[in-house]
């Protein structure tokens, strides 16, 4: 299977990595020029990459393309690309609806949207496809695990909720900078945030764990330390802060879609 990528960025690399780290060997890539540098450290670093001489050379020499381009420039890179009517398109762009990237991408008719993670050059992301589609399964099933959709909007929705990885990060941050303000090595705060976070999320990708509420009540002993913390961070309206910012970005979304 080769598979052309039309933009060369985070996305691609993850996903091509992740693509090289599975137990399949049957794929092949082509990449565009776009970003010379991810590009070409991506062709040194596995044999079955290729960089194509333009974005055109890309859909010339593939039947499976994956558009990552940003969302700023996808018209002006896409109108100007001849696609024919068997190719088949994943678009991994953001904010651009399924409607509009068919109307770049005619004659082809095959299009469907996906949400691969950076997770996935670890073969640990879960990547949502709207609509189902079994060619794009099967590829991100490889990298980890697919959740087809059956609406724009949940789509949407779950774009939206991708917006928290960063202060994902951020909120681990402020626990090992803490720690670090104690007095604590800075590789030894860390290293243990990181280790915690793991074990908690280890827990919340059981599916067949408790729900989530439940989790928090359970690691929350009455008159504990956790409940203090939690009791601090509802009274000062953090957690209502995370819904209100999803709130703001999934109007975006919507937005977005409706321009597009």
């Amino acid at each position: 299977m080769r598979i052309g990528f039309i933009g060369t960025g985070t996305i691609t690399s993850a996903t091509v990595s992740g693509l090289n780290a599975s137990d399949s060997t049957a794929f092949t890539f082509l990449l565009s020029p776009r970003n010379a540098g991810v590009a070409a450290s991506l062709a040194s670093a596995f044999d079955n990459v290729t960089v194509a001489a333009s974005n055109q050379a890309v859909l010339d020499g593939c039947d499976i393309v994956m558009l990552a381009v940003r969302p700023q420039v996808a018209s002006d890179v896409l109108e100007s690309l001849h696609f024919r009517p068997d190719h088949h398109v994943i678009s991994l762009v953001a904010l651009i609806s399924i409607e509009r990237v068919q109307a770049m991408v005619a004659p082809a008719t095959r299009v469907v949207r996906a949400i691969p993670l950076p997770m996935v050059a670890a073969r640990a992301g879960v990547t949502v496809l709207y609509p189902d589609d079994a060619t794009a399964r099967a590829i991100f099933n490889q990298v980890g695990s697919t959740i087809a959709l059956d609406s724009p909007e949940h789509f949407n929705a779950f774009s939206t909720a991708t917006a928290t990885m960063a202060p994902y990060f951020a909120f681990a941050g402020e626990i090992t900078d803490w720690l670090i303000r104690q007095g604590v090595p800075s590789t030894t705060a860390r290293s243990y945030v990181g280790g915690v976070f793991h074990g908690l999320a280890t827990i919340a990708a059981n599916s067949s764990a408790e729900p989530f509420p439940t989790l928090a009540e359970k690691f929350a002993t009455a008159g504990g330390i956790n409940e203090q913390v939690m009791a601090h961070l509802t009274q000062v309206g953090a957690l209502k802060a995370v819904s209100d910012a999803l709130d703001g970005v999934l109007h975006r979304m919507r937005e977005a879609s409706s321009a597009s």
